[in-house]
């Protein structure tokens, strides 16, 4: 079981990483292409946003599901779920303004869901339960 929780740990940190990653592509594009007219061709390549959607999409059904099963709060996967529809709506939006907004706002929140994750893990867990938490069955 412990091995799970360091693997959880570890994929939460590389799902925030990636979503850094992606922030960091999608301005580091729009400056490259729009202000100096070099690196489209490869940088706004369709692909790289679909694997990079499949990516997140793994490493935060993985890291936050066990997350979710282990400290019984539904807000990381809420806050994460949302962030993934973003990011969704970027790859249906023509390359540019539009499609860097939905995709950053869509990585913040898949890293916010990370986040809340990491931080609801390392409570210890209450037995009276609250609000947020998942119903027993």
């Amino acid at each position: 079981m412990r091995a799970l929780h360091y693997l959880r740990d570890r994929l939460d940190r590389a799902g925030m990483l990636l979503s850094g990653l992606c922030v960091v592509h999608c301005l580091g594009t729009l400056v490259l292409v729009a202000g100096l007219g070099i690196g489209g061709g490869l940088l706004l390549e369709p692909s790289i946003h679909r694997v990079g959607l499949g990516l997140a999409a793994m490493i935060a059904a993985f890291s936050i599901g066990m997350g979710a099963l282990r400290h019984r709060r539904v807000a990381p996967s809420v806050v994460a779920i949302v962030g993934l529809g973003f990011m969704g709506a970027a790859l249906l939006v023509p390359h540019g303004s539009k499609e860097a907004v939905l995709t950053v706002i869509g990585v913040s929140l898949v890293a916010v869901g990370h986040v809340l994750n990491l931080r609801r893990a390392k409570e210890p867990l209450s037995p009276e339960g609250d609000d947020c938490a998942i119903p027993n069955s």
